[in-house]
């Protein structure tokens, strides 16, 4: 029988790699920058931990930085997810939003790879 926890990961496009990368984001042009960390991040998307949750579907501008913040990686993404305070009730659980990214450019997103495949081989 397979676990739950497999499942859902056969059903992910992309591996995940674990990384907490502070991530500024925004919802709205009008908004000011919010800043949270993010736990996981793959070649479609990231899971941002935050308290301040906003609707699946929602739009939302991302800006974060290599490890050496040397580089700027940023484009726009969607909210796919949600995990409320009330339901990550587990030590590995935390609230917060799964975000696909949908418009980031060439560069951003061999950058993103850059990301995940260092993450991912110092996981093995």
């Amino acid at each position: 029988m397979t676990e739950p926890n497999q499942e859902k990961d056969e059903r992910r496009r992309y591996p995940r790699a674990p990384v907490s990368l502070l991530i500024q984001y925004r919802f709205d042009t009008l908004d000011d920058f919010l800043a949270e960390y993010s736990t996981d991040i793959s070649m479609g998307g990231m899971f941002i931990r935050t308290d301040d949750i906003r609707e699946e579907g929602s739009l939302v501008y991302l800006q974060f930085y290599l490890r050496d913040g040397a580089k700027l990686i940023e484009g726009l993404g969607r909210v796919v997810r949600v995990v409320h305070p009330e339901e990550a009730e587990s030590p590995n659980s935390f609230p917060g939003m799964g975000i696909e990214f949908v418009n980031f450019d060439d560069e951003s997103m061999q950058l993103v790879e850059q990301i995940v495949d260092r993450n991912l081989a110092s996981k093995d």
